[in-house]
């Protein structure tokens, strides 16, 4: 009886370890008997053994087998310090960056960060680095706790650029740069893949707007500073280089009047800024200079002087009257006859450079008649024009 009572209990413990949900067990609190009837079912202990196929490689005929192989690896020595530029090879592309292979015990791995100097909104990795093709890259980590390394190709670009800058800032040469982007205070350009600052005072003829974006503008460096990663350029510095090589005295150029001030008139002349001062407008007085000129005013100048360092030019008028006080009478007549009236001007000045040196050549050729005169007697000291000095230092000496 008491058998048959616990046999029953014990079916009936083994039906509910089967039969209740896995979730309901685990809630319940299990009786040390409850705990001895539930067991793993011969499935699971199939699942909990099986460690996947087992693959025979057979290695007959090799030099070395897999302890060999790994006791080689452990061997080697690898050295790839922080900083160190190493070649490598991109092998293959990953979400965020590539993997590249530098030799090391683990392919190193490059951030898409890192992959170019200057980087273009929506650009990929794969626009940037080949696969398959060998350059530089250098470490930027340690090693991570897979023998990871951190690499990059946007730091040796870096570095480059600033030499490059450095060689052309020696030269001082004018070069060309495409604009990337424009603020409040000007335009920034990509040089070498560096980013510069253009400041709006130093464009020429332009404004700082969207419209400058994308276009390629010349300039000249302004400041190089690599240890605060600052760089400036100047379009106007380029632009009034330039025109001033094919600018010389004499020329007749078109300008328009910015400003005037008491002592004159600033007019713009290819992107360069002349001065017409107020005695170089016209042979007659001027009082009142606001009579004569306005800003806006399209005029036409003769070039008297320049200063090809600063970009400086002086202007004139008075030189294009046809008659005196033109300028105050009818400066439209002096504008369509400036080349008329320059050429004139030019054979004027021609014909007194000529005379000035005729004369200059006339007043050393009576020198030297002069001087013959007085060597022609040379024994006589009354003809001696040093006499009278050498008997004067003798009188001092005695």
């Amino acid at each position: 009886m008491k058998l048959g009572f616990a046999l029953s209990i014990m079916s009936l413990g083994s039906a509910a370890a089967f039969t209740t949900p896995p979730s309901f067990v685990s809630s319940v609190t299990t009786t040390p008997l409850q705990a001895a009837v539930v067991q793993l079912t011969r499935f699971d202990r199939l699942k909990a053994n099986y460690k996947g196929p087992k693959i025979d490689v057979k290695t007959d005929g090799l030099a070395f087998g897999y302890d060999e192989f790994a006791d080689a690896v452990e061997a080697t020595v690898y050295s790839f310090n922080r900083n160190e530029v190493v070649p490598g090879t991109v092998v293959q592309y990953e979400k965020g960056g590539c993997i590249v292979d530098i030799g090391a015990k683990a392919s190193a791995f490059m951030p898409q960060l890192e992959a170019s100097l200057f980087q273009a909104p929506g650009v990929r990795v794969e626009d940037m680095v080949e696969l398959d093709l060998e350059m530089n890259f250098q470490i930027i980590s340690e090693e991570d706790e897979n023998g990871q390394l951190m690499v990059s190709v946007k730091r040796i670009q870096y570095k480059e650029a600033w030499d490059a800058v450095a060689e052309m800032q020696t030269s001082d040469e004018v070069f060309e740069a495409e604009v990337v982007a424009v603020n409040r205070g000007g335009a920034i350009c990509l040089v070498k893949g560096l980013r510069a600052f253009l400041p709006g005072s130093h464009l020429t003829g332009q404004i700082a707007t969207d419209d400058l974006i994308g276009q390629t503008l010349p300039l000249k460096f302004l400041e190089v500073n690599p240890e605060n990663n600052k760089l400036v350029v100047s379009n106007r510095r380029a632009v009034v280089e330039q025109q001033m090589s094919d600018l010389s005295r004499g020329d007749v150029i078109d300008g328009i009047v910015k400003a005037l001030k008491p002592y004159g008139a600033f007019v713009e002349v290819g992107g360069m800024s002349g001065l017409l001062h107020i005695s170089q407008i016209s042979y007659d007085r001027i009082d009142d200079l606001e009579k004569v000129l306005k800003p806006g005013d399209r005029v036409k100048c003769m070039i008297i002087d320049h200063d090809k360092v600063n970009g400086r030019i002086a202007l004139s008028t008075k030189t294009l009257e046809p008659e005196p006080g033109d300028m105050l009478k009818d400066p439209t007549r002096v504008f369509e006859l400036a080349d008329e009236t320059a050429a004139k001007y030019h054979q004027r000045m021609e014909a007194e450079r000529k005379a000035r040196e005729e004369a200059a050549k006339d007043i050393v050729l009576g020198l030297g008649d002069s001087l013959d005169d007085l060597g022609s007697d040379s024994t006589d000291a009354d003809f001696d024009p040093l006499a009278d000095v050498s008997d004067s230092l003798d009188s001092l000496l005695t």
